[in-house]
């Protein structure tokens, strides 16, 4: 018996019967099409439309949703015996329908990719131009005009073996991976080649500046030029993320503050804060300083109309030219300026609330601007301190503000978390 339709009214009865090749000539329907199932062969239904055209076709369950697979306009028999080597594939796993979709749909990895972009990754990762931009210095290149269904896992492992930070190339990796999920979910492919492949191993970037670093890797941010320079210095003094700080706003900047809206707002390119949540950040005299330096007009402060970009390429132009035994990014100003913090004896709650690491609970929703003197005077004292070390006018004893007293921490405490 048919299973009734959702509004509850009875289904209509499959129309079955014995097909025989004589039938299958002869049938015909006047106004809709309609589906004769074969009762010898289960699956087997035959499609007959107004217009005399007929085609069979395999009907089979994959992972609980019917998959229809088009045999065409063949004889009986031959219908019978393709749908039996259909079902063994079934049987053994495959997915028939998707594999003849994907085969004709994939194109190459370079279209595939654009396709990724548009039809998913603008809309659903706010953070899309840094993966694409690893596909397209990385993946491009190599795998552009090969078939995207062609790729296989030792081509992953290659492409991996080829970079030399282990980090960027299990990055790159996730943002082929991604494409390829996305891919398989859509039928473009049927198979993710990057699935099984394991990351190199790496350690947690423990790197922060030294006191003796400090000026040196100052001055050498102006070989970086007036944007980037400024854009790393602020990082340093603030210790806001660096995607947060180059997509800075003028309009964010009220009385001092610097004013993060969590969600990210496509119109002004703002990319939202990487944790979601809306925060709100002093900025020190020094840096509202640089920052009037660059003063573009409307938009962006590092960058005008488009974002600064490539923070990374310019530290490590400047870590070439400083010759440093272990290199430094920008994520590292951010970190050097995390541990100032503690090194100061503010403790780490105050680290944790200037630098938006979610703490989650209703608690931190409504403690949001409770801390505004407490957090003004931290940046201040770590800006100041930062610019004595800078100048070589810092002296040997650190401040300590009284409301640090919980958390307090000794002046050679490292803080080692992103």
């Amino acid at each position: 018996m048919a299973r009734p339709r959702n509004d509850g009214t009875a289904s209509r009865q499959p129309n079955k019967r014995n097909l025989t090749e004589l039938f299958v000539r002869k049938v015909t329907t006047d106004t809709t099409p309609i589906n004769v199932w074969d009762e010898k062969e289960r699956g087997l239904v035959l499609r007959v439309h107004p217009t005399g055209r007929r085609a069979f076709k395999v009907v089979y369950s994959r992972r609980g949703r019917p998959r229809w697979f088009h045999v065409g306009d063949v004889g009986l028999a031959e219908a019978r015996l393709r749908a039996r080597e259909i079902k063994a594939e079934v049987a053994r796993g495959k997915d028939p329908a998707a594999e003849r979709k994907a085969e004709r749909g994939a194109g190459t990895f370079a279209e595939m990719a654009e396709r990724y972009v548009e039809e998913y990754a603008k809309k659903k990762n706010k953070s899309w131009q840094q993966a694409d931009a690893l596909v397209r210095k990385h993946l491009i290149p190599r795998w552009g005009k090969l078939e995207a269904k062609s790729i296989t896992r030792s081509d992953v492992r290659a492409v991996m073996g080829r970079i030399e930070a282990p980090v960027v190339a299990n990055q790159t990796k996730a943002a082929a991976s991604a494409i390829f999920t996305w891919a398989v979910r859509m039928e473009i492919v049927t198979a993710n080649p990057c699935a099984g492949v394991v990351d190199n191993e790496t350690r947690s970037r423990d790197r922060v500046l030294s006191d003796s670093e400090l000026p040196k890797f100052w001055a050498a941010f102006d070989s970086a030029g007036l944007v980037r320079s400024s854009a790393l210095k602020v990082i340093l003094l603030t210790g806001q993320r660096p995607g947060e700080v180059s997509h800075m706003r003028r309009e964010h900047i009220v009385d001092g503050w610097w004013q993060m809206p969590g969600a990210p707002d496509a119109k002004f390119g703002w990319p939202g804060t990487k944790n979601g949540e809306s925060h709100r950040v002093w900025l020190p005299e020094v840096a509202r300083g640089i920052i009037a330096e660059v003063d573009g007009g409307d938009g962006f402060v590092f960058g005008g109309r488009r974002a600064v970009a490539d923070l990374d390429g310019a530290m490590r132009a400047i870590c070439a030219d400083l010759r440093v035994n272990e290199k430094a990014t920008p994520h590292d100003l951010r970190r050097t300026h995390g541990t100032m913090i503690t090194r100061l004896g503010f403790g780490r709650d105050a680290m944790n609330r200037i630098q938006n690491h979610r703490e989650g609970g209703i608690g931190s929703v409504y403690d949001r601007h409770e801390y505004a003197d407490e957090n003004k005077k931290v940046m201040e004292a770590v800006a100041g301190r930062i610019i004595s070390l800078v100048d070589g006018t810092a002296g040997e004893n650190v401040v300590k503000m009284p409301f640090a007293a919980d958390n307090e921490v000794t002046e050679d405490s490292d803080f080692r978390s992103a």
